[in-house]
């Protein structure tokens, strides 16, 4: 089993970081291992959308279904996979910590599979780091607007 957590502070007010962070639209400009998303349902983030992604992971090409579990605009977002090598929960939640600034946590937990053994006991490591990259991305691409 897999539970992580990464957070980062941005420079940013909390409705413009969950817009841009909850659009998967905009997932391939901030998640470096997410290659493509194609929108399986109808293209309005909502309880219930299903968005697929292409993604590559530790040298493995993945593609699942992602549906959305919960949605509240501003507050969080909860999504599951509905297909894929990887039964997974992602989590979304952004709080303002002052005027203008947002705590936004990332949150992976779930059971890898179709990975070699010998990764298992390293993937909670590899899915922090690269969380804290692309959360880092995602910082510099609002803080630039």
């Amino acid at each position: 089993m897999v539970d992580v957590l990464t957070t980062i502070t941005i420079n940013c007010p909390v409705k413009i970081v969950a817009e841009y962070a909850s659009n998967p639209d905009y997932a391939t400009s901030w998640y470096k291992n997410i290659k493509a998303v194609e929108w399986k349902s109808v293209k309005m983030l909502s309880v219930g959308s299903l968005i697929a992604f292409k993604a590559e992971f530790l040298g493995k090409k993945l593609e699942y279904v992602y549906e959305v579990m919960e949605y509240e605009p501003s507050k969080s977002l909860v999504m599951k996979t509905a297909n894929g090598p990887f039964p997974m929960e992602t989590i979304y939640t952004w709080e303002e910590v002052a005027e203008g600034i947002t705590c936004m946590t990332l949150r992976n937990r779930g059971i890898p599979q179709g990975f070699s053994k010998l990764l298992s006991p390293l993937m909670s490591t590899m899915i922090k780091m690269a969380n804290k990259k692309d959360l880092k991305l995602l910082k510099r691409i609002l803080e630039q607007n």
